[in-house]
């Protein structure tokens, strides 16, 4: 005859239990339902306050005194009073339990009421001061009770250690783990000045590259842009050895608006100066055209209304803007439409 030994099972009571445990085990359905019954008086109106019926909100005051292993209500056909321990008991949880209420109605008040509250976002240097900053003073006019913390940095932030919730992004999205939404597609064209035109002359293709003086990106990590242009429908890499390289996209401009060389270059932060003339553009039948502009974010699920809002109005105000510049100076168009 086989015998068995049983083991006592855990008190959650015992002295030395661990007291988060202990709270975990001691229904928050059950402390809730208990508060009601004291507010409203009954179990019946407690019921109707919980939308549940009667019997579910007496079994969870039953389970909750059971775990307590005291008894907390005195019900009769025709009252239910607090016992001593009740009225203890009450005193000490019910202030909780409104502070939960009161954190779960600014939860949906974030996500369903006016926008409000901070954001972080991050941008490429070149594309969040020539793009996205100068829209920050027409939002907050329009949402002034959302604080933006934008900050410039052309490596891709990380919106777990860095706390970011909006990104901006350039140029092709290999991230599976985020949304990334294409606000623009993203040009990027060769150019150099009218005065290095007249005393060089412009390359008429790929190879004539080699001919001719550079001005080069270094990024934040230490790496060199990597020209591309496409060619026969094929991408072709060119890195150039620059006569001068920086570490800002302005400084690039500026070196080419003063004659040093050609570069290559995002068409919002060049179209101005290819439509006043300053620039002229090299190569446009080879310009890359699969590149973006993206605003990125972790998930679409539980987005704050001040998320919604500042997607929604950085995508309308952006698209709105001139920074299609091939197009209007009649190249061939590398935009046939937008892609959200």
């Amino acid at each position: 005859m086989s015998s068995s030994v049983l083991y006592p099972a855990p008190n959650p009571l015992n002295s030395h239990a661990d007291p988060l445990a202990f709270s975990f085990a001691t229904t928050y359905a059950g402390v809730v339902a208990f508060i009601a019954v004291v507010t409203e008086g009954s179990f019946a109106r407690a019921a109707d306050r919980l939308g549940i019926g009667r019997s579910a909100v007496s079994r969870s005051v039953q389970r909750l005194e059971d775990q307590l292993n005291v008894r907390l209500l005195l019900r009769t056909t025709r009252s239910t009073t607090l016992t001593r321990e009740g009225d203890l008991f009450y005193a000490n949880c019910h202030t909780g339990v409104d502070r939960i209420v009161q954190a779960v109605e600014e939860m949906r008040d974030l996500r369903e009421g006016p926008p409000r509250g901070h954001l972080r976002i991050s941008a490429p240097v070149g594309f969040g001061r020539k793009v996205v900053a100068p829209l920050l003073g027409e939002f907050r006019a329009v949402y002034p009770h959302v604080s933006i913390d934008l900050v410039l940095d052309d490596k891709p932030a990380d919106f777990i250690s860095d706390r970011v919730d909006i990104a901006f992004r350039n140029g092709r999205m290999e991230d599976a783990q985020i949304i990334a939404k294409q606000i623009i597609p993203m040009q990027v064209l060769l150019c150099a000045s009218p005065a290095y035109r007249d005393a060089r002359g412009l390359p008429e293709t790929v190879d004539d590259l080699a001919q001719h003086e550079f001005i080069n990106f270094r990024f934040g990590s230490g790496r060199l842009f990597e020209w591309e242009f496409k060619v026969g429908g094929q991408v072709r890499k060119f890195l150039p050895r620059a006569r001068f390289t920086y570490n800002d996209p302005e400084l690039v401009l500026q070196a080419v608006l003063d004659g040093h060389g050609v570069a290559q270059m995002a068409g919002y932060l060049v179209c101005e100066s290819l439509r006043s003339g300053a620039l002229v553009q090299c190569l446009p039948q080879y310009a890359p055209d699969d590149r973006g502009h993206y605003i990125c974010y972790l998930s679409r699920q539980h987005l704050p209304s001040r998320m919604r809002v500042f997607i929604d109005f950085m995508t309308t105000r952006i698209r709105a803007s001139d920074l299609q510049c091939v197009t209007d100076l009649g190249v061939r168009s590398k935009v046939s439409g937008v892609a959200d």
